[in-house]
């Protein structure tokens, strides 16, 4: 079986991730490209008095530190390995040595803590070269704190080594970074977890599941802390053996079977049966939150598997699941696992918060599955958009059955103002589309608003001068096009058209619909009959260019769209 060194062995308990820290720079998991250059600056004795160590939690910064801290000043480097054996390595390791310094920036934060630091960092080591002063989660620092360290990191004495530790390296000032040599860990691959952790099993005489141990590893996110803490609690609970099922209950989540399973359902709209397997993962007592980032997950892997010619090198599976997952990728478009994607998501946000996560998984998926999965968006809101010109510019497409096509323009008198409205009215889908909630953005009056508000203006207008109310209550809404509010009345209601178009009155009216909307407009009265006589005309000359046509190409050949 591979050697590997350790640190705190002579101890009776300590947790997993404590107890097989790495102790030299080779034990350290995935970080080669940081380990080996620090290694040749010991070698060279080209060593920076700061260092920046950022990376996700569990990755290995805070265990790198300390064995640089060790590398320094070990008295029997091996290529630019610490020894672990000689006094000086010996005393950091059971800290009877007090020149490796740890200070926790999270509870050590103020201008004070920071002060006190350069007050001890005059005085020399005791018995090593350098005295080391390692700051985990240094991003915690207050701004009077970095201000007060800055000088020190700056210009620090020959024998201060400073290296700090973050996870948000984006939260340091610019003046801090710019003094520090900054090395970035990466996530730990699964690859590299199993390995580590296959080690200690078999240390320890514990017989696992290679199945079940890359599972744990794909939970950890790349956090070798992570792995080795839930390994740690299955450890606890097991009697020599862990089986795949029994990491499935402590991590919560839902056998891979079951997942396709749900999405096969999903998949062919089978909504009885969705709501079913969901009943059946609660009763199981499975955490629903975690079961919607597998569900995503497994989403992102259809996707993978439907856009991939080598899934093997993304998607890390056996390659039983890689067959299953090309086998379901066939069954589903692209569109609809990116329209799953982005609803689970919405639901993993909202689940988070909420004392009924399973209720909000459901109607995400009741939404998915009974919301047609034949809409594209941006093709209809291409459609809409021809729609629309076409309509300003009075065009129409005329096609003859004979596979000829011709574009003929209709040039007419009609009221752009009406013509405004029917094209609102008609594009009005692009709203509902986008905006479930019908809110109407205030900084642009539309006509659709001015007609949802229609009722609410007269209520107050009636409050203000009753007379003036009577006499638009009658007017109904035509138009709204630069500024100018179009109101006609019908038949009979002459004598109130007359009335509101006095001055005083019509300009009462402007005065209270502008305030009311906050925004300069216009009032225009007509009758009923004004529109009708130009939509008269406008069909009459349209039925005249219609006739032209057919009898240009034949009536038989031309259909009109």
């Amino acid at each position: 079986m591979e050697k590997h060194l350790f640190e705190g062995d002579e101890m009776a308990y300590q947790a997993l991730y404590r107890k097989y820290r790495p102790k030299d720079f080779d034990s350290v998991l995935g970080q080669e490209h940081v380990t080996t250059i620090l290694k040749n600056q010991i070698i060279n004795n080209n060593i920076a008095h700061a260092y920046l160590f950022s990376g996700t939690r569990g990755t290995g910064k805070t265990s790198t530190a300390k064995i640089f801290a060790r590398a320094v000043n070990c008295l029997n480097n091996k290529d630019g390995n610490p020894c672990n054996e000689c006094e000086i390595c010996r005393g950091i390791l059971n800290d009877t040595i007090m020149d490796v310094v740890e200070m926790d920036a999270a509870s050590n934060n103020s201008v004070d803590d920071i002060r006190e630091l350069r007050e001890k960092v005059k005085y020399p080591p005791s018995k090593g070269r350098y005295k080391v002063y390692i700051i985990d989660e240094v991003h915690m620092l207050s701004k009077g704190a970095f201000n007060a360290l800055l000088k020190t990191l700056e210009e620090p004495p020959k024998h201060l080594l400073f290296i700090l530790a973050t996870t948000e390296p984006q939260k340091l000032p610019a003046t801090i970074l710019s003094r520090c040599q900054r090395f970035d860990f990466k996530r730990i691959s699964v690859d590299d977890i199993v390995k580590n952790m296959r080690a200690i099993c078999d240390e320890l005489n514990i017989d696992v599941e290679d199945r079940g141990l890359r599972l744990i590893a794909r939970n950890s996110d790349g956090a070798m802390r992570d792995a080795l803490s839930i390994l740690d609690q299955c450890v606890s609970f097991s009697d020599g053996k862990i089986t795949y099922e029994y990491i499935l209950s402590i991590l919560g989540t839902v056998n891979l079977d079951v997942i396709f399973e749900l999405t096969d359902a999903i998949i062919n709209s089978n909504l009885e049966k969705t709501l079913g397997l969901i009943e059946d993962i609660v009763r199981a007592g499975k955490d629903v939150n975690q079961f919607v980032k597998d569900l995503i997950l497994h989403f992102r892997n259809l996707m993978i598997a439907k856009t991939s010619k080598n899934i093997e090198n993304i998607i890390d599976a056996s390659d039983e699941v890689i067959d299953k997952l090309n086998r379901q990728a066939k069954n589903i478009e692209l569109n609809d696992i990116m329209r799953a994607i982005k609803i689970l998501s919405d639901v993993e946000v909202k689940a988070k918060w909420s004392s009924q996560p399973r209720i909000i998984l459901e109607v995400g998926l009741i939404k998915f599955i009974k919301t047609p999965s034949n809409v594209d968006i941006d093709n209809l809101l291409e459609k809409v958009a021809k729609l629309e010109k076409i309509i300003e510019e009075g065009k129409f497409h005329v096609i003859d059955k004979s596979n000829h096509s011709y574009n003929v323009e209709i040039k007419t008198s009609v009221s752009e103002n009406i013509k405004k409205d029917n094209t609102e009215q008609k594009v009005n889908i692009k709203d509902e589309i986008f905006n479930e909630n019908g809110d109407i953005n205030s900084e642009n009056v539309s006509f659709d608003k001015i007609k949802i508000e229609w009722s609410n203006f007269l209520k107050r207008l009636k409050k203000e001068k009753i007379s003036i109310h009577a006499l638009l209550m009658e007017g109904k809404l035509i138009s709204f096009e630069n500024n100018m509010l179009t109101v006609a009345f019908e038949d009979g209601f002459a004598f109130h058209k007359d009335a509101i178009e006095k001055k005083n009155n019509k300009e009462f009216v402007e005065k209270s619909i502008s305030k009311y909307f906050n925004c300069d407009i216009k009032m225009k009265f007509i009758m009923a009959n004004e529109i009708k006589n130009t939509e008269s005309e406008q069909e009459d000359k349209k039925k005249d260019i219609i006739k032209q046509i057919k009898s240009i190409f034949g009536e038989d050949l031309v259909e009109v769209v």
